[in-house]
């Protein structure tokens, strides 16, 4: 299979995969909910200010490539999109979670893999997010691979190919210091992050045990 997403396609999807994991309870998604996920401020980089036009337009091209398409639900009005990864790959959770990861935020550590990814699913350590990684890499074709350690970093980056092959970024000398500093910086965020995925665990699990109370009374 020849997929190659552009970088709105590659939002689209991610945001698709995420919010069937994160917020079940309202997936599959409508048009404007689908926008705002695109949209929004946290767990996306580059950020971006999509317009309706432009996800429409992703998901036509992702339904001929066979990655989404409509949604069924029960007596919904509007129409609902949802993703067609499983259908396509057959992923198990782990690899599901860290390549939705990659589609969002691109290019990342294992590390920053691992805490991210925690909101979605749970990885005990390290090995298995590098076990993960392998399995991906491994599939016919690769789906992941590996890119060159930046200057003054310890762990290499990986990225996702749904989107064609990545070049490595190397900065300019002058800024190598500069990237060294911002490492450090990136693995106290990467724990402040998996702090926020356990609270966000915690809202989940609060948002579907409000979804079943109310359920009670319709």
């Amino acid at each position: 299979m020849n997929i190659l997403l552009t970088d709105v396609e590659t939002r689209v999807l991610g945001s698709l995969v995420e919010k069937e994991i994160t917020t079940p309870e309202y997936y599959p998604l409508s048009l404007n909910a689908l926008l705002h996920a695109c949209n929004q401020k946290s767990n996306r980089d580059p950020l971006m200010n999509l317009d309706e036009p432009a996800v429409r337009q992703a998901l036509n091209s992702l339904k001929d490539q066979g990655l989404a398409g409509l949604g069924t639900t029960p007596d919904s009005r509007v129409a609902k999109y949802e993703h067609r990864l499983q259908e396509v790959f057959n992923f198990n959770r782990q690899e599901t979670a860290i390549l939705c990861e990659l589609l969002l935020r691109g290019p990342q550590t294992p590390g920053e893999l691992r805490s991210r990814a925690e909101r979605m699913q749970h990885f005990d350590d390290l090995s298995v997010v590098h076990t993960t990684l392998q399995r991906l890499m491994q599939h016919d074709p690769p789906l992941v691979k590996v890119l060159p350690k930046q200057p003054g970093t310890k762990e290499a980056r990986y990225a996702h190919l749904l989107a064609g092959d990545v070049a490595a970024w190397e900065p300019p000398a002058e800024t190598a210091a500069a990237v060294a500093g911002a490492s450090a910086d990136a693995e106290r965020i990467a724990l402040l992050e998996e702090s926020v995925a356990g609270l966000q665990r915690d809202i989940a699990d609060l948002r579907q045990q409000f979804a079943a109370f109310r359920k009670q009374f319709e």
